[in-house]
């Protein structure tokens, strides 16, 4: 995505990624990681901003630091870094509420003929899975790395 994107820090593994929003909320520290889950080569993308006390990802938390679309464009970039060191997984997506998984379509669809270069995205409808598709409902999104 051609969009500003935050600068990103990273373990050696490059399954957890943190950077800082910027806007009139002040610095708002965020977190994106990948997790396992128990299928093979699937991969949970957890996203949300860092409690400052634990260190731990609050996916609860509405920011509204006016920087969507950098934080959107940062945390694509992360997945790119994450299928770059780990080619063939897929990454599993999906709000922490169904206003958040909205939000994620909305952005998948803006941004879609920019990614869909580099990745087939498909959508979760009731334990199926579809090419993704604008204007439709989806419960989670599958993301995988074209080769």
């Amino acid at each position: 995505m051609k969009l500003p994107k935050y600068p990103l820090s990273s373990g050696e593994n490059l399954r957890s990624y943190e950077f800082i929003s910027e806007g009139p909320k002040g610095l708002i520290h965020k977190i994106v990681q990948y997790n396992r889950t128990n299928l093979k080569n699937v991969y949970n993308l957890a996203f949300g901003d860092k409690d400052q006390i634990t260190g731990e990802i609050d996916d609860t938390v509405i920011s509204n630091n006016g920087d969507s679309e950098k934080v959107l464009a940062t945390v694509v970039a992360t997945v790119y870094a994450f299928t770059d060191k780990y080619p063939g997984s897929m990454v599993y997506v999906t709000g922490s509420t169904k206003a958040r998984t909205r939000l994620y379509r909305m952005g998948i669809s803006k941004y879609l003929t920019e990614v869909d270069n580099d990745f087939e995205i498909l959508g979760e409808l009731k334990d199926d899975w579809d090419p993704f598709r604008k204007g439709v409902d989806y419960e989670g999104f599958l993301v995988k790395r074209k080769k």
